[in-house]
């Protein structure tokens, strides 16, 4: 399946900062609105409607080790809906957060649209592997357990909203860029059998090779991809702005070229872009470098 020809785009913000342990990136769809996302994406030939942020639940109860378990959980029903809405209507949803929790609603969204038509694959760009559960999780927060949610490795509460969940199958899943998994949570993803390309494996192989491997993973047998995007995956001189930096991480110019391989293939279905977090963040500049992450992911080159 082909998409480049797809030039409509639904923005999806989400204030949310409800699944992480620290402040700020509820902020993220606001900083990245202010580095002209909309206006860009226009300038690159996309008709452009912008669908305002969904805003968490002030109030709600913990389960046990899972942190603001009800405000997450009624916010990825909201994301869940507004991905489907989307794609019912033909338009490339592109998910701006907010912390990663987000992802379990919109690939749960993704996966349930094109149940019919097979399975979609996702590429998971991230510092953290995202594969805890609430049996496994250290610290309970649940923006550590979305990857794992998505791909039937619990907590099913994250994505089971009384639509009976179309799981991704890890075989057709790739985590990309993990430098800072949890010992269980590494475990886990082993089990599961995920396809994972830890910064080792860039530093050794390069981006190119390691991306296109991930693709190759994402794409055969399904009908297309969801990117989830990290920012916290970059280093943090070139991204700053984020609420759970690990050191050591992709360049800018890598996590670019991660993207436009995406794009090339041709099998884009839908993005997040997540944990930017303005607070931390200097003049805006992890904004600005997420938005040119969109924008190369949906096909901008450089001359």
């Amino acid at each position: 399946m082909n998409l480049n020809n797809n030039k409509r785009i639904d923005l999806v913000g989400v204030q949310i900062d409800f699944g992480a342990s620290r402040k700020g990136v509820a902020m993220g769809p606001l900083a990245i609105r202010y580095a002209n996302i909309k206006e860009n994406l226009e300038d690159l030939g996309y008709d452009v409607y912008d669908k305002g942020d969904i805003i968490p639940p002030r109030e709600g109860e913990d389960r046990k080790n899972m942190l603001r378990f009800d405000q997450v959980v009624e916010t990825n029903k909201q994301v869940y809906q507004s991905v489907r809405d989307s794609l019912k209507e033909g338009r490339i949803p592109i998910v701006m957060g907010g912390d990663h929790s987000i992802g379990a609603g919109s690939v749960a969204a993704v996966a349930k649209h094109y149940e019919k038509e097979g399975k979609i694959g996702v590429i998971w760009i991230d510092a953290h592997g995202d594969w805890n559960s609430d049996k496994t999780t250290i610290t309970g927060n649940m923006h550590g357990m979305p990857f794992s949610a998505v791909c039937g490795w619990g907590p099913d509460e994250m994505v089971d909203y009384g639509q009976k969940p179309c799981f991704v199958e890890p075989s057709h899943a790739a985590q990309v860029g993990g430098r800072d998994f949890d010992p269980k949570e590494a475990d886990r993803m082993k089990q599961a059998g995920l396809n994972v390309y830890p910064i080792y494996d860039i530093d050794k192989r390069g981006m190119r090779d390691v991306m296109e491997q991930a693709i190759a993973d994402a794409s055969n047998g399904t009908v297309g991809i969801h990117l989830s995007f990290d920012v916290d995956a970059i280093t943090p001189e070139y991204a700053p702005g984020t609420g759970t930096p690990v050191e050591n991480g992709i360049t800018a110019r890598e996590a670019l070229l991660a993207v436009k391989l995406i794009a090339k293939s041709g099998k884009l279905l839908s993005m997040d872009i997540v944990e930017v977090n303005p607070i931390l963040d200097e003049r805006n500049k992890t904004a600005k470098l997420a938005t040119e992450l969109v924008l190369a992911a949906l096909g901008k080159v450089d001359y």
